[in-house]
């Protein structure tokens, strides 16, 4: 099958899209709470590695949060371990640890546009779920450790892994491979964080078994992403670049044929699931100018297409529906 290659055209629309009103920009009630967020790495490096008193008394500040960072996020143990006070010492005087702790100091020097950008994604939130709690939000300097970590009602960020997509250190990161250190920059904060906390608030994983069921809850995930940022690119809600974006879009009716061709939306084989949804350079059986996860770009349209045929469907009914099938019946999608 034949893939159109990547268009640019130079087109001045002056009616259309523009104005289209975005369904999920809705108007906000005004009481909605800020979501706290809690510069912790600064706190743990006041705190020190040699007064005992003082670290006690971080933990006993934010109990939660300390146990995740210290057993999971650093993985040195907890405060009644031996060599606990120890590992803290190590992270606080290593030299790598300290060069980034300056480089993301330099970074974010100025936080107050990504503040203001989760204040404002969890007042979505908090419209659309009146019921659920917010989190709170801690970040800190992980050593490059995994970007977004949840947790019930908390957050973390490491700062350390969105210094800069030419940031010096990540050319070393033997496991962080270039596509990914692509979005490894500031501006992919806040969407990593809303789909992370859609991932921690729906998880549906254990109730999906083939292709299909894995696209629609991703496709789902990055709606959920969509009504918590309406004012956010598409291109990075999901980490394309702008020539990806548009490549996926030339290409929808294309690549959805061929998966129904090859029979692969209900393949229950973990490798054709990978394939089509996980991060890679491009989608393998795809043509090379392809980005990866498109199975999940194909998913997100889906439910677009759902939701538009159904705006009488709330975002929290959308997001508590794990019957896959139907969702795709009743979206009616087959693009052309």
């Amino acid at each position: 099958m034949k893939y159109s290659g990547y268009l640019i055209l130079i087109v001045t629309i002056l009616t259309g899209f523009s104005c289209k009103k975005n369904p999920l920009k809705v108007k906000l009630t005004g009481h909605e709470k800020d979501v706290e967020i809690v510069n912790f790495g600064e706190e743990f490096f006041a705190a020190g590695y040699s007064d005992t008193a003082a670290l006690i008394a971080l933990r006993n500040k934010y109990p939660d949060f300390f146990d995740l960072f210290t057993y999971r996020v650093i993985q040195i143990g907890g405060l009644g371990e031996e060599l606990f006070f120890e590992g803290v010492k190590q992270f606080q005087t290593d030299t790598m640890i300290l060069n980034i702790r300056k480089s993301a100091k330099q970074e974010f020097a100025d936080f107050s546009k990504i503040e203001n950008g989760l204040k404002n994604a969890f007042r979505y939130f908090q419209f659309h779920f009146p019921e659920h709690e917010l989190p709170v939000i801690y970040t800190y300097i992980s050593g490059f450790n995994q970007s977004v970590v949840t947790a019930d009602k908390i957050i973390g960020i490491s700062l350390d892994k969105y210094l800069g997509r030419d940031y010096e250190y990540y050319q070393y990161l033997n496991s962080t491979p270039s596509y990914k250190i692509l979005n490894m920059h500031k501006g992919k904060i806040v969407s990593d964080v809303a789909y992370a906390w859609g991932v921690t608030e729906f998880d549906d994983t254990g109730k999906t078994t083939n292709l299909l069921d894995n696209m629609i809850y991703q496709g789902k995930l990055m709606y959920f992403v969509d009504a918590l940022l309406p004012d956010e690119h598409d291109s990075i809600k999901i980490g394309y670049t702008q020539k990806q974006l548009e490549w996926c879009k030339m290409n929808e009716a294309k690549m959805w044929s061929t998966l129904i061709e090859n029979k692969m939306l209900y393949s229950t084989n973990r490798m054709d699931i990978v394939r089509y949804t996980n991060p890679a350079p491009t989608t393998s059986g795809f043509p090379i100018e392809s980005p990866g996860r498109t199975g999940v770009w194909i998913g997100w349209q889906i439910v677009r297409q759902y939701m538009k045929k159904h705006p009488e469907i709330t975002l929290e009914q959308l997001m508590k529906n794990s019957d896959f099938q139907k969702i795709l019946n009743d979206s009616k999608y087959f693009p052309d």
